[in-house]
């Protein structure tokens, strides 16, 4: 049996990376070969396919030619990945069509949640953005925000878009809540945070904001200027690969604020 595996091959910006993932593969099929209760008769192997394209970003076009040709070449019993969802997709729609079943731990999309034709076979094994937008209708519910919500993110339309299908989920689900309104602002890096400030004035009580770490502080910071930080509002940061807590880029991850610069002490106030 071949199981084809078709994720990015070096760029580990991605959670289901090859490097990450490949240890991981390795071990699986050495332990199922070393059980021959599990599948008898059969010697699992693997297949790569590469989703990267000559930049190292997740490809629409080079995930499905991938898949194509393991299975022209492989016949392969199943898939893993892709998982970014510009590339999940089309894969998802050709294994269904092949009668496949795919795993991935990405896919997060809300689209993915259909199971009736295009993603039927598919499995997520990750957190769904569904989910995300579930914890927010129960949050409101709980806390009794019946009327405004604010969905503040970054979106350059370029790679995998996180932060838009991010909020998408939030933006799905958000409106089963009865006269709830919910306002999208998009915003891109470099971008006019007066602009997403007096938004959040106009039409916010409770914010999330899907972002990079840095960007997320320098509006926190513009927002503690304007008076948004003393209890009015509700920040929620959507974080989408758990960019904060990678303490390689802060000097604790357990203070997002902090960057040792003469801003640390407003930025504090901020957050907290």
């Amino acid at each position: 049996l071949t199981l084809a595996v078709v994720l990015p091959r070096h760029n580990l910006t991605y959670p289901w990376a090859w490097p990450r993932v490949g240890p991981a593969v390795r071990l699986a099929v050495a332990a199922v070969n070393s059980r021959r209760d599990l599948l008898p008769g059969f010697t699992l192997r693997w297949v790569f396919g590469d989703s990267e394209d000559r930049h190292g970003v997740c490809s629409e076009m080079a995930a499905p030619l991938a898949a194509v040709d393991l299975r022209l070449a492989h016949q392969p019993a199943a898939f893993v990945g892709p998982g970014c969802v510009y590339t999940a997709a089309p894969v998802a729609r050709f294994t269904s069509h092949w009668r496949l079943p795919l795993v991935t731990a990405g896919a997060e999309a809300h689209g993915f949640d259909d199971k009736r034709e295009e993603f039927a076979l598919t499995t997520r094994a990750g957190p769904s953005h569904r989910k995300l937008g579930e914890l927010g209708v129960r949050l409101h519910r709980r806390f009794n925000w019946t009327r405004r919500a604010l969905l503040v993110y970054w979106d350059e339309r370029v790679d995998d878009r996180p932060c838009f299908f991010a909020a998408e989920g939030l933006y799905v689900q958000l409106p089963t809540l009865r006269n709830l309104t919910v306002v999208d602002v998009v915003f891109q890096d470099g971008g006019n945070f007066s602009f997403v400030i007096q938004e959040i004035k106009a039409k916010g009580r409770v914010v999330y904001v899907c972002c990079a770490p840095d960007t997320l502080r320098e509006l926190l910071l513009q927002a503690e200027l304007e008076g948004l930080t003393g209890g009015d509002f509700a920040f929620f940061y959507i974080d989408t690969f758990g960019a904060s807590l990678q303490g390689g880029r802060f000097p604790d991850p357990r203070r997002p604020w902090q960057r040792g610069d003469r801003h640390d002490p407003r930025a504090r106030r901020a957050f907290e």
